[in-house]
């Protein structure tokens, strides 16, 4: 049964000024290469700061094309002992952590480097919690409960979207529960990224679309949210700036490189933003998609997105009517119409990129439990609202093929 909406607000005033109390102003250091030679030069400071011996997590289709291998040649020249863990799934589990932190421990790595998606990072950033703590991980959910030592985290992202380059979260299937939990901690920002095109190019179309439109609702719910902290204005506004300029080429032309370096740009600087600010609602409705059903995650976001900006009304106008004028939209004197004009326009790149509104995995008989623990996931977020119990059963049911 879902808790009254007075309870809910009263419990999210009370996150909010717990978090910016315990929060503070942002303390993330970024570092990233960018470019030709980014993965070269990411090697050589992981040499620099005196590791010999690294895991590299990653998946075993990286692995079997020989992307991963080339990603982190730098190191093999140099003499560096690499230890593998190339078992990470979509959506990966403790299961996965527990495997990569066994094959950690006895190698003796005292470094991490995740090549992959935000699959690989995530796993990698928890891997590299187990380095120094045992016992129960699931006692680590929650904003800034995870430890706070853990082993050095690289990073080399093979698709522009996830972010989690430049987070210090991460995303864990809770195998029990089927729930994704979300582990932050200071300890898991990666110490520097390399933003490599090259590793890019090959994505198929499907794959560039979904992570592209998750790099795009990581600025957007970056820019609405409700903490003034740090930049995250100036960064999401940014990153979606970069989507809608060079999404729809990177699908249409993959070996396009400034496509694809602006694309991973716009998935870094999103990353960076909500970093800052966490996400929102569309992720909270999202997160159940992929948990349930077992859509990925980028392609969960792009068939919620377009109706969770529509259920916060006016709430949410005035910023999205800034991120109009902002991507060249709408530029008309009434915030209401350029609101819409950019919700419309955020449809349009959806569909543009081959994403359908609807998706044929969802089913109806989970829609309650989906939308309490939306509810549950989503009044920890600083949102321009709440949503009602209501809402998100009627847009479940708009998505529902």
């Amino acid at each position: 049964m879902a808790k009254p909406m007075f309870l809910r607000k009263l419990n999210n005033r009370m996150f909010f000024a717990l978090a910016k109390l315990i929060a503070g102003q942002p303390k993330g250091q970024y570092m990233a290469f960018v470019g030709k030679a980014s993965c070269a030069r990411l090697c050589d400071r992981i040499i620099e700061l005196g590791h010999t011996s690294v895991l590299v997590v990653t998946d075993k289709a990286l692995r079997e094309l020989g992307l991963a291998d080339e990603a982190v040649a730098g190191l093999k020249r140099d003499g560096v002992t690499l230890s593998w863990y190339d078992k990470v799934d979509p959506d990966p589990t403790y299961n996965h952590v527990e495997e990569g932190a066994r094959v950690l421990r006895e190698s003796g790595a005292t470094a991490i480097l995740a090549v992959g998606g935000g699959s690989s990072i995530d796993c990698a950033k928890v891997i590299a919690l187990r380095k120094y703590n045992d016992g129960d991980m699931t006692k680590w959910v929650g904003m800034g409960k995870g430890p706070a030592e853990a082993a050095p985290l690289f990073v080399i992202p093979t698709t522009s979207g996830t972010g989690s380059e430049a987070t210090m979260g991460a995303v864990i299937t809770n195998q029990t529960s089927h729930k994704k939990e979300i582990i932050s901690g200071e300890a898991m920002h990666p110490k520097a990224v390399a933003l490599d095109a090259c590793l890019m190019v090959g994505l198929p179309k499907p794959i560039t679309a979904a992570t592209g439109i998750d790099a795009l609702t990581h600025g957007i719910e970056a820019y609405i949210s409700t903490w003034e902290r740090g930049n995250r204005t100036e960064m999401g506004r940014i990153s979606v700036q970069g989507v809608f300029r060079w999404l729809r080429t990177a699908c249409d032309e993959p070996g396009n490189m400034e496509a694809r370096e602006g694309m991973a740009l716009a998935a870094y600087n999103a990353g960076v933003a909500i970093n800052q600010v966490n996400v929102g609602n569309v992720h909270a409705i999202a997160h159940q998609l992929g948990a349930n059903f077992g859509i990925p995650h980028g392609h969960a976001n792009a068939i919620v997105l377009p109706h969770v900006l529509t259920l916060y009304g006016e709430t949410a106008v005035d910023r999205l009517a800034e991120l109009a004028v902002a991507t060249g939209i709408s530029d008309s004197g009434h915030p209401e119409t350029r609101a819409r004009a950019f919700i419309a326009e955020v449809e349009r790149l959806i569909a543009d990129v081959g994403i359908a509104p609807t998706d044929p995995r969802i089913k109806r008989e989970a829609f309650d439990a989906i939308a309490e623990a939306a509810m549950d996931e989503g009044d920890g977020y600083f949102c321009p609202r709440q949503l009602e119990k209501s809402e998100i059963l009627n847009l479940l049911e708009a998505i529902a093929d």
